[in-house]
């Protein structure tokens, strides 16, 4: 059991170790050693004083903005797609009307559309949040509407014996019995949302990490190219393996059962 918990840590520090190695043995121009990254990382975000969290002035125009846009993103995108998703799934006629709008929507890359939010939008924080919530709300709507509609019919037969109303229904029975669905979607989405307040600062941006990793990539600093692919990579894993602790405990803590509609 231990083994099998530590395995993926060790993985990856012998892949670390490897990269380490083969970058020192080879000197590969594009590929620098990790000690030289994770050295260029500090210089650039956490060499700044214990008053402000060891944080410097650059990680303040990097790493705030990018948060502050993932977050503000991830949440409108979730409003907007648990709202339409429940509204999809309790409503088949309205579902009937939208989908081929909606299969059309979802087929739409959505960096297709940076350039159509750079020309009807300001550039900046509206163009940002526009990609990334046109982008973000298409995992959670499909999956909290296949949730819904995928209830056991055993749910909806005892609110129906129990004459629940339809607000309590809907709170106590069904979204509850979709929430392995919606939790798993929302947790895909905070990595697609991640990935894309990257892909619009590269375009639509004077500050945030894509804004800095455009920089480096334009002045040949491939330390700093890395370090902010490090890091991004780094905040993807850790952010999906909070989400995941918290869709545990969430599911552990409301289990739901035909006999008593919610616990």
């Amino acid at each position: 059991m231990f083994l099998s918990r530590a395995l993926p840590a060790l993985a990856a520090m012998a892949a670390v170790i490897a990269w380490e190695v083969i970058a020192r043995i080879h000197h590969l121009l594009y590929l620098p050693p990790p000690s030289t990254v994770i050295a260029r990382a500090y210089q650039l975000w956490f060499a700044g004083p214990a008053s402000r969290a060891f944080l410097t002035d650059q990680a303040l125009q990097d790493l705030l903005p990018s948060l502050a846009r993932l977050a503000l993103g991830w949440a409108l995108a979730a409003a907007l797609g648990l709202a339409a998703g429940i509204a999809l799934g309790c409503l088949p006629v309205l579902a009937a009307l939208t989908d081929p709008v909606l299969h059309i929507g979802r087929a739409v890359p959505p960096p297709a559309l940076l350039p159509l939010f750079l020309a009807t939008l300001p550039i900046g924080t509206p163009t940002q949040l526009a990609t990334i919530v046109y982008a973000v709300t298409w995992p959670i709507l499909i999956a909290t509407t296949d949730g819904i509609r995928s209830v056991d019919r055993a749910f909806l037969d005892t609110a129906t014996v129990f004459r629940l109303q339809r607000r309590r229904r809907l709170l106590s029975v069904l979204i509850p019995a979709a929430a392995p669905r919606i939790l798993a979607g929302l947790r895909l989405s905070v990595s697609l949302a991640l990935i894309m307040a990257v892909v619009s600062e590269l375009a639509a941006s004077t500050d945030g990490l894509g804004y800095r990793l455009q920089q480096a990539a334009g002045t040949l600093d491939v330390p700093a190219m890395w370090a902010v692919i490090v890091l991004l990579g780094t905040a993807g894993i850790t952010a999906n393996t909070a989400f995941l602790l918290l869709q545990r405990h969430l599911l552990q803590s409301r289990q739901v059962t035909p006999a008593h509609g919610h616990t």
